[in-house]
């Protein structure tokens, strides 16, 4: 096993230096760790081939793809049939672990943004994406029926997401989100340096478990951009709530797709936008 292979994992430790009026310290730290992540999609009749490249924190990689594919429209929510490791023998040291296949049960069209090399940072979301029509096509989610939000259930949602935020409380760099039912009880919590990863991760989690990813609540950490909002959309869910603030088109999206979008979201108070 390479020493990528050993180390590869949600935190990396590591050696700093500390400057305060006191004077200067070396002590251990911790850091979130980041590392890309190749998604390949395979088919019947279809070999493997690359659809996206991104920076992730390393864990729950199999729900980032599966969850990521659904959300761009690759795949639906029951056409997931395996996601793994690639195993090639041609894979370098810094690859291991850090690319995976997802095998679907119906042919995926890739569409001319795949067709080459695709690549995203760990804050690249709905690159590509041409319109809010284009990102409304998306939906394929069965959609969330249950009764209208109560703000009170709103504002205690950030403190619910910080409690299942384990990697952020070590290290302060990551994003997290999280699904939750109508009551406020949370289904999964998930952290990424990518807030759009973390809310593939929740996705995903749910596909793979055979669960639809419609649910009362998406909460996020930060803020509600049109990224965010699109795969709210596609899962299917009743509400987006942010701790952070929305944008102009993140609200236009969120309204003309029906979508409760929530920012600046604490105990004490939530702004409603959509």
């Amino acid at each position: 096993m390479s020493s990528l292979a050993r180390r590869i994992g949600q935190i990396s430790r590591l050696r700093v230096w500390n400057f305060a009026d006191d004077g200067e310290q070396e002590r251990e730290d911790v850091v979130a760790a980041e590392e890309p992540l190749e998604i390949r999609i395979a088919w019947p009749g279809a070999e493997p081939r690359r659809a996206w490249v991104t920076m992730r924190t390393p864990g729950h990689d199999f729900e980032l793809a599966a969850g990521w594919a659904f959300h761009e429209g690759l795949v639906g929510a029951r056409d997931v049939a395996e996601v793994a490791y690639c195993t090639d023998v041609d894979l370098t040291p810094e690859q291991e672990l850090n690319v995976v296949t997802l095998r679907s049960l119906r042919p995926v069209d890739l569409g001319h943004r795949h067709t080459a090399l695709s690549s995203g940072s760990s804050a690249c979301g709905v690159c590509g994406k041409d319109s809010i029509s284009a990102a409304l096509e998306t939906v394929r989610g069965r959609r969330w029926e249950g009764p209208p939000p109560r703000p009170d259930v709103v504002r205690r949602l950030p403190a619910l997401l910080r409690e299942g935020q384990s990697v952020f409380a070590r290290t302060g760099g990551v994003h997290a989100a999280g699904l939750f039912t109508a009551e406020g009880d949370p289904h999964v919590v998930r952290e990424d340096v990518g807030r759009h990863n973390a809310v593939d991760k929740v996705a995903g989690a749910r596909l793979l478990a055979g669960l639809s990813p419609a649910e009362a609540f998406l909460v996020v950490s930060g803020r509600a951009g049109f990224e965010l909002v699109q795969k709210a959309v596609a899962a299917g869910v009743g509400s987006l709530v942010a701790v952070g603030a929305p944008t102009s088109l993140s609200v236009h999206l969120a309204r003309e797709a029906g979508l409760g979008l929530f920012g600046f979201t604490r105990a004490a108070r939530t702004v409603r936008y959509a």
